[in-house]
């Protein structure tokens, strides 16, 4: 069953990885593993909270566990988005030569970086709602997101990925009309909803390579994309060093580093995601974040 609002559903209990969750009326980061949670920080009460961040900067999402040691069945959870107030959202555009192919562009000499806001996050099963006049070509964009671990400040290309928490699946959802349009691409991307992510963290040391990662997106039970991270023209690394010559990336912070081919506004016909639909994005080894979308 879908959520209503921002959060999400009940963690499955093959989810493994950090997460941010409701536990008895309390959101807490917890660390997922067969089947368990284990309590490692509690979220203070300021309105900017984000327990991700917080436990990123008192090094507490290493521990074992918080000073109660409470450790729970993940079905007792309500996953949250794993980040609640990133500094940024950084995204890729253009990332995979055939979806710039299929776009009808050029592919990009350099990362093209665009940004969306911590209002457009969203958790694995919350429904997305969006506004009737943006919502005509609705389009899916699959992809994997980088969580930054540690702070990174014109870094080399060689140690970019030492500044990597872990990885999360995430959905691009772009109101085409709106970004082809106004000339720019903020309206139609970072929209209310429009950075679904999760299902959890997935440390890195538990991802052997990054680029070597299948990316499946379904509309419905149709797949609609499927594609590897092997095919990106710029490497996570690649990325990571780039961006960080530029802006200091703060721990916490999201990157979504593209999508493959097989978006919805390049078909013939168009594929375009309507009222009710559920796109699901999967990312090999790191699980899926699955939306209904509403319009409202």
């Amino acid at each position: 069953m879908m959520a209503s609002s921002t959060s999400g559903v009940s963690a499955p209990p093959s989810v493994r990885g950090l997460a941010r969750a409701r536990l008895d009326g309390r959101v807490v980061l917890v660390r997922i593993a067969q089947g368990q949670a284990t309590v490692l920080a509690t979220e203070s009460g300021h309105p900017a909270a984000d327990v991700l961040r917080e436990a990123l900067g008192t090094g507490a999402w290493r521990a074992d566990g918080d000073a109660g040691g409470a450790t729970v069945p993940v079905g007792d959870l309500e996953l949250l988005a794993p980040v609640a107030n990133p500094s940024k959202i950084l995204c890729v555009g253009l990332n995979y030569l055939d979806h710039a192919d299929e776009s009808g562009v050029q592919a990009p000499a350099k990362p093209l970086l665009f940004a969306k806001f911590p209002n457009a996050l969203r958790a694995d099963g919350a429904v997305v709602e969006v506004p009737k006049d943006i919502s005509g070509e609705l389009d899916y964009e699959g992809e994997l997101a980088v969580v930054i671990g540690r702070r990174a400040s014109h870094v080399g290309r060689d140690e970019a990925l030492d500044h990597v928490l872990g990885y999360v699946a995430a959905n691009d959802l772009s109101a085409r009309d709106a970004q082809f349009s106004d000339g720019q691409w903020l309206r139609g991307k970072s929209a209310d909803g429009f950075c679904p992510v999760g299902p959890v963290v997935v440390p890195a040391e538990d991802v052997a390579d990054p680029q070597a990662l299948r990316i499946v997106t379904r509309l419905n039970d149709q797949v609609v994309q499927d594609g590897s991270t092997a095919e990106m023209i710029f490497s996570v690394a690649e990325i990571i060093s780039y961006a960080s010559h530029y802006m200091t990336l703060e721990p916490g912070d999201l990157i979504l580093t593209g999508t493959p081919p097989g978006v919805g506004f390049a078909r013939k016909p168009p594929l375009l995601v309507q009222n009710g639909d559920v796109v699901t994005v999967t990312v090999e080894g790191i699980g899926s974040v699955a939306n209904r979308v509403l319009v409202v």
